[in-house]
């Protein structure tokens, strides 16, 4: 089923390369794809496909010397209360540090990092560094300010709040460290909340606590969410959406239901088998966990046609190392690329094999 909730975010086609004296690296290499109002969106891969560089690619905090090369990320700002349609800005078209962008970034698009440690600022109290954000964005006192900071410790689950305002990061539990970012990253009620990897460091315990407050949020604050992680099972809890990432590009799309029980891609595919199954071995099924063959192509030299097809076990010779797999729509929810399926002139999707390789028009 079509979503038919608002587009709040449209990448098309990005390019983020990082330009070194050893060469070129293709951090993000054509990426497109859209997020809907209130919409959760999963993105998965191994590290280094590109997850994270398309979060910051959308922030304009890409460090040199990484830069956007071409593309377009649209980000459509919420209509007024008087019916007017809503601006679309072209961020790619922003300056980084000019007052446009950076009325954006915190303040409707916001980002929780993937170490809290290392992003907050070790001389300053956690409350300051809110404080500061609340009244970049908003035209408040720093009396007020300090409030709306206590405020919404609170609403994170913060334990003490008006005490632990005047904390330092270094005073606070990984859990509680991780809560203040999420505290800071809600602070001006953004459209929409980039999640990159936030529970990565914290035990299964504080884990559950961060998704259902993230949750709860979500709910009241109406807004969306786009969620970078590596845990399959996270994104099985959390999303509507996931894009699977290879190589800094998306190779699957797909609903929650679609990716788990249809995977297309065999990269894809791989991932879910590498998933530990709990209670297989009671049922006397117990098997070798398995792993994905080979490793992730050096940056500096990508393989020729698909790059995944040095570790696929479905490789077909002759085509998936010498042509760029096309995206294929195999339904209105779910695309791929890979040459393993093409689109006849009835839009129906056939699967390819090596004996009909040769079908496939270079």
């Amino acid at each position: 089923m079509t979503d038919t909730r608002p587009l709040l975010l449209e990448v098309e086609d990005l390019k983020t390369y990082f330009y070194l004296d050893e060469g070129v690296v293709r951090a993000v290499d054509g990426v497109s794809f859209t997020i809907r109002r209130g919409q959760t969106v999963g993105v998965v891969g191994e590290s280094g496909c590109g997850k994270s560089i398309t979060a910051r690619s959308i922030m304009q905090i890409v460090r040199p010397p990484g830069r956007i090369v071409s593309g377009s990320i649209r980000f459509h700002r919420a209509p007024p209360s008087n019916g007017n349609p809503g601006e679309v800005i072209e961020i790619t078209k922003l300056d980084p540090m000019g007052k446009p962008m950076r009325m954006i970034r915190g303040g409707e698009i916001s980002m929780v990092f993937q170490e809290p440690m290392t992003s907050l600022s070790p001389v300053h109290t956690v409350g300051d560094q809110i404080m500061e954000a609340i009244m970049l964005h908003q035209s408040v006192s720093k009396e007020e300010a300090r409030r709306l900071a206590i405020h919404m410790f609170s609403k994170v689950g913060m334990q003490q709040p008006a005490r632990t305002v005047d904390r330092y990061p270094h005073q606070l539990s990984g859990g509680m460290r991780q809560r203040a970012m999420i505290a800071m990253a809600l602070s001006c009620t953004p459209s929409l909340l980039i999640a990159d990897e936030p529970t990565t460091a914290l035990d299964v315990t504080t884990e559950a606590q961060i998704l259902q407050l993230m949750r709860d949020l979500q709910r009241e604050l109406g807004m969306a969410i786009m969620f970078i992680t590596h845990n399959l099972g996270v994104v099985a809890q959390m999303t509507e959406v996931v894009m699977v990432m290879y190589m800094g590009r998306i190779v699957e799309t797909a609903t929650v239901d679609d990716l788990f029980y249809a995977p297309k891609h065999p990269y894809t595919r791989l991932l879910l088998k590498a998933i530990p199954k709990l209670g297989s071995k009671a049922m006397g099924t117990a098997t070798r966990l398995e792993s994905i063959k080979g490793t992730v192509p050096h940056p500096y030299a990508i393989p020729r046609g698909c790059p995944f097809h040095p570790r696929c076990g479905d490789m077909i010779p002759g085509v998936c190392d010498a042509v760029e797999p096309p995206v294929v729509n195999v339904s209105d929810t779910q695309t791929v690329r890979c040459h393993l399926y093409q689109s006849a002139p009835s839009r129906d999707v056939i699967p390819l094999t090596p004996q009909s390789a040769a079908k496939v028009e270079h």
